[in-house]
């Protein structure tokens, strides 16, 4: 582990931006492929909701011992016929849930909170960090909360990437038991080898496949928008649920049972966060195109489809979604559903690589090894660490809860857990950022963290039955990401005290010459002042001096990419030593060769074959009297010790390498 790993969080430099940040389509033409795209990526998640979110809220299933299956779920009459107010209530929720959440919270305010085009709950937290700790007098811990807030969210955001491959597959491949259940003892290994197989490709890459995503989830949205009008022409009363009475109604005649009904109303909205997590990529006009001319009329559509078979056929109905489809249709459906399902969970992965790796930058996760799967698109990273934590833990997930009815369960706490979250950083911001006074920012906030709050509260009833995954996922992420915070924070406090004063230490050269070698040593700085402690510790043992010293800093600014000539500062000492300060961005990659190579334009000249990097590598000792907890202490050096090394994370050439090692208590 070097000096600079414990620096101010670090970022590439000198690479551009991916396609898609800040991009303003040129024409219509491309404006349309930017939709596209968004379709196959950002819709993913949310796309897949109609094949298990009405299920999960109308049922007719019982067990042996004659219970039913899904306790909270509305279910049948004596008659074998839905109460059809109950229904149209349910209808009524989806159709506002859906509005209300995704429409206006999101598509309008969300995605208005962009970070120099990006988006996501980190990037949103160092939106309002950046404008908080400009204020001049800022507390400590006002500064902390939304970044606190945003790592749990981003835990959170993990235990939703778990469970939706494991679920969205899993829905999907139970069409099959529909079409022929004695074929259901095939489920399970069926949807296991489809996650083994496609976590098993990710190395290779998303460019190839990827291109192919959004034409298969026009297709899939087209589809659920023509077989739900077939159902709601045969009974056109559904559409009777837009009106918000029978919402009202529901509540109204349903009590706590309807309250509780929330947690499975919620999967309809669940894949929210990706539509501000994937801005970056398309931008918010594409998204909110996509969303308003395909993707949400698809998904009224095929729920009022589905809500009209139920009023129509009652308890015949099995597994709403795959009744819409007659008996030759049902294996294609599956087939394509099955791939709108391996979409929707490589929009997730997707998400989690970079989620990663902006955390990696920002310093709040150690150094992972991120591979870069495309030579035209930086956003396409590939992290091998994730990847098969992800897919030990989606097989475990499909293994243990065998259905997705038991995953929906585990499913609500997450989502709404990041909703609210996001809905007060988005509060911050409106106060923060845009500078809005606290009554209009309260009349936007107070009727979003009341949905907010309707939803998680009717889910915390499902902890016991599966709820409790997302959470613990959260926390332990959570516990890791700040231990690594304050780790490195601790570490660099200590690591400080060793430094020496540049005017000090090159008056002590001048008097005291060093025999001075030819090339070029560059030491990597954990601050942009005084002289690193892996200088002193060579020159200390060494005794000897290259004839040019570059003191080396990487900072990461709170946005997402810096660019320009302002991103790098050359400043010449004395005695042949030189001050580098490249100021980069939270969503590039570090690459000190390159960084070097671009201050030739400041007159400092490096010549790549005559060049030593220098690091420091620590070895921690627990046994210190800092104040950070015995096991936090554990943790940081159980991590340091298996984060990447840092000549592959900075892309140093491995022969020109030297690493000092240092003893450090902390």
């Amino acid at each position: 582990m070097n000096d600079a790993a414990h620096a101010e969080p670090r970022a590439a430099h000198g690479q551009s931006p991916s396609h898609g940040h800040g991009h303003t389509p040129r024409n219509k033409k491309e404006l349309a492929a930017l939709s596209l795209g968004a379709l196959g990526v950002a819709y993913g998640d949310i796309g897949t909701s109609p094949l298990y979110a009405m299920a999960e809220c109308l049922s007719s299933a019982k067990d042996e011992q004659g219970n039913w299956v899904k306790a909270n779920a509305i279910h049948p009459l004596a008659d074998g016929r839905y109460d059809p107010n109950a229904v149209l209530g349910i209808l009524s929720l989806f159709f506002w849930s859906l509005t209300l959440v995704v429409c206006v919270k999101y598509l309008v305010y969300v995605l208005r909170a962009d970070n120099k085009g990006e988006g996501g709950t980190i990037s949103l937290a160092a939106l309002v960090d950046q404008k908080t700790a400009a204020r001049p007098g800022a507390r400590r811990a006002r500064l902390a909360i939304p970044i606190l807030l945003a790592l749990f969210g981003t835990g959170l955001l993990y235990g939703e990437g778990l469970i939706t491959p494991a679920i969205s597959v899993l829905s999907a491949v139970e069409g099959i038991a529909v079409r022929s259940p004695a074929l259901s003892h095939l489920i399970i290994p069926i949807a296991v080898a489809i996650l083994v197989g496609f976590f098993l490709v990710q190395r290779f890459g998303t460019g190839k496949i990827g291109a192919v995503f959004g034409w298969v989830m026009l297709v899939w949205f087209t589809t659920l928008a023509v077989i739900g009008a077939m159902s709601i022409a045969r009974h056109p009363s559904v559409l009777e649920a837009v009106s918000p009475h029978h919402a009202v109604w529901f509540f109204a005649h349903h009590g706590w049972h309807g309250f509780l009904l929330l947690g499975s109303v919620v999967l309809c909205i669940t894949g929210c966060e990706s539509l501000y997590a994937d801005m970056g990529h398309f931008g918010r006009k594409p998204i909110r195109i996509a969303w308003t001319t395909l993707v949400f009329p698809a998904l009224l559509l095929n729920y009022f489809g589905q809500g009209a078979l139920f009023l129509s056929d009652g308890a015949a109905v099995k597994n709403p979604f795959y009744d819409l489809v007659d008996g030759p249709l049902m294996i294609p459906m599956i087939v394509l559903a099955t791939m709108a399902a391996v979409i929707a969970s490589q929009a997730l992965i997707s998400g989690a690589f970079s989620l990663t790796n902006q955390a990696v930058q920002l310093g709040y996760l150690p150094r992972v090894t991120v591979v870069h799967t495309s030579h035209k698109h930086e956003g396409q990273i590939y992290i091998p660490e994730i990847n098969y934590f992800f897919m030990v833990a989606c097989v475990a997930l499909v293994l243990s809860f065998k259905t997705s009815t038991n995953l929906a369960a585990a499913y609500g706490v997450a989502v709404t857990g990041l909703m609210g979250i996001t809905s007060y950083l988005i509060f911050l911001v409106c106060r923060r950022n845009w500078g809005w006074s606290l009554g209009a920012a309260l009349a936007l906030y107070l009727p979003l963290v009341l949905i907010d709050v309707a939803f998680f509260s009717s889910n915390l009833t499902k902890v016991a039955a599966g709820g409790w995954f997302p959470l613990a996922v959260g926390v332990c992420a959570f516990a890791i990401m700040t231990t690594w915070w304050r780790g490195r924070q601790e570490l660099s406090k200590m690591m400080e005290t060793g430094t020496i004063p540049d005017d000090l230490f090159l008056a002590d050269i001048a008097e005291t010459p060093l025999p001075r070698v030819s090339g070029t040593a560059v030491f990597m700085a954990s601050g942009t002042d005084g002289m690193p402690n892996v200088l002193l510790h060579h020159v200390k043992h060494n005794k000897v001096l290259h004839k040019q010293v570059v003191l080396l800093s990487v900072v990461t600014e709170k946005i997402p990419f810096a660019i320009g000539n302002t991103a790098i500062s050359v400043r010449e000492l004395e005695h042949g030593f030189y001050r580098v300060i490249a100021r980069v961005g939270f969503m590039q990659q570090p690459n000190v060769p390159r960084i070097l190579a671009r201050c030739e334009r400041y007159d400092l000249v490096v010549n790549a074959s005559d060049t030593t990097y220098y690091l420091g590598r620590q070895t921690l000792l627990t046994s210190g009297k800092s104040r950070v907890a015995r096991w936090r202490k554990m943790l940081f050096s159980f991590l340091a010790r298996n984060s990447r090394p840092p000549t592959a994370f900075f892309h140093l050439p491995p022969n020109r390498v030297v690493e000092l090692g240092l003893q450090i208590e902390l």
